[in-house]
């Protein structure tokens, strides 16, 4: 699951730290990410690093990337800008008994980040800024996780399985 992958990983604060992270994590790197989008080597860098009067890639292109990539750092991103969280949905096929277990487990895990990053923390006595900067983004990723596990549970023992 890749909620697993990205529980400690803080969220970017640019966006071209979201397009970087997007590269490093596609499949075969950025010749891949470059064929995948259709552009030579060259031409694709200098669209991610605004190279040369190059316009940064679209969201729609980081998009496509992500899809492929299997991340969400652009709706995480988008949504901490606007200080807000972002919650994925599961799709109604993939929901069962087994599938709620494991968002359960892993929103239990997210919650113990929490604890954990706030324990080391107060080791000291004091919680400085990038201490609380880390202990509020593990905690918005606990609550993101919380309230899809419980959408996901209403998903699924509704009416006719749809809320």
């Amino acid at each position: 699951m890749e909620e697993n992958q990205n529980m400690k990983r803080p969220v970017l604060e640019t966006l071209r730290q979201v397009v970087s992270a997007v590269v490093c994590a596609f499949p075969g790197g950025r010749e891949c990410a470059a064929a995948r989008l259709g552009y030579e080597l060259k031409r694709f860098d200098n669209h991610v690093y605004e190279n040369a009067g190059s316009r940064p890639l679209s969201y729609d292109q980081i998009h496509l990337l992500e899809r492929d990539a299997g991340t969400t750092f652009l709706p995480e991103f988008i949504a901490s800008v606007y200080g807000g969280m972002y919650v994925p949905l599961v799709a109604p096929e993939a929901l069962d008994n087994v599938e709620l277990y494991t968002r359960t487990v892993n929103t239990a895990a997210k919650r113990g980040v929490v604890d954990q990053i706030i324990e080391k923390a107060l080791a000291d006595g004091v919680i400085e800024e990038d201490e609380a900067k880390a202990i509020l983004q593990a905690h918005s990723r606990y609550q993101a996780a919380r309230h899809a596990e419980v959408m996901a549970t209403i998903q699924l023992h509704s009416e006719g399985g749809e809320q």
